[in-house]
């Protein structure tokens, strides 16, 4: 797996995904990258530097920023793991059904960090996984939100509400969010900008909310509607 940019590979570093080397660009002053220089030499990583061919080269998108690093494949986490309360606060858990595209899944991330949501989960069949892109779209918060990665996005809402947990599915002719309570133990699930959630995983779900929309654009990109959702469980909570 290849890391860019100076922000994810500084949290990779820090995280817990393992980082066998990294490299810089030769011509970038040295001072762009003492950060991480330091968490290399604290960590034994080797690191060397490269011309903009060789770094080019390398990276898969070209946007490396001057920095980039080669860590083992992601780490999944398991469905049990997501389940831990911190400090006895609510749990909040976001299902992606149908995200496809590793650039949303990088930015609902990176928002899941943000509001200190408890894990992420994905389907095998249905959704994309963590990839290169989705963890330097992160920012590197891939390296702190748990992730985990399930068989069936169904038999999952079904285990999680025979635990109490109480699943929301997100569509247009939902109860808006503003006039619904999104605290206690919840999951959100996400469809993607296409299709939606899918129509038996809507019908598993326990209700459908909505976000209120004025426009004459009846969708917004799924990390966009995901984040307007996590910060309003988060304005609730606060209170």
């Amino acid at each position: 797996m290849i890391i860019e940019g100076k922000n994810a590979v500084i949290e990779s570093l820090k995280g817990d995904i393992t980082i066998e080397k990294v490299m810089f660009l030769k011509s970038a002053p040295n001072s762009n990258f003492d950060s991480i220089i330091t968490l290399c030499k604290e960590q034994n990583i080797p690191y060397n530097f490269l011309d903009k061919y060789a770094l080019d080269r390398i990276s898969p998108t070209g946007k490396h920023q001057g920095v980039l690093a080669f860590g083992t494949d992601f780490v999944y986490s398991e469905l049990d793991d997501l389940l831990v309360k911190k400090d006895n606060e609510y749990l909040l858990l976001i299902l992606l059904d149908g995200i496809e595209d590793p650039h949303n899944l990088g930015a609902i991330v990176r928002v899941a960090d943000c509001v200190g949501a408890n894990g992420i989960i994905i389907s095998k069949h249905r959704c994309c996984g963590v990839t290169d892109t989705a963890i330097k779209v992160s920012s590197g918060a891939c390296s702190y939100v748990k992730i985990a990665k399930v068989n069936n996005l169904n038999d999952t809402i079904r285990d999680l509400k025979e635990k109490g947990i109480f699943v929301y599915a997100t569509d247009m002719a939902g109860e808006s969010i503003y006039k619904t309570n999104l605290c206690g133990d919840i999951a959100i699930v996400i469809g993607s900008e296409g299709e939606g959630v899918h129509t038996l995983t809507q019908k598993l779900s326990d209700a459908t909310i909505s976000l209120p929309q004025k426009g004459k654009i009846n969708s917004l990109n799924a990390s966009v509607a995901t984040g307007v959702v996590l910060y309003e469980c988060l304005r609730q909570r606060s209170k």
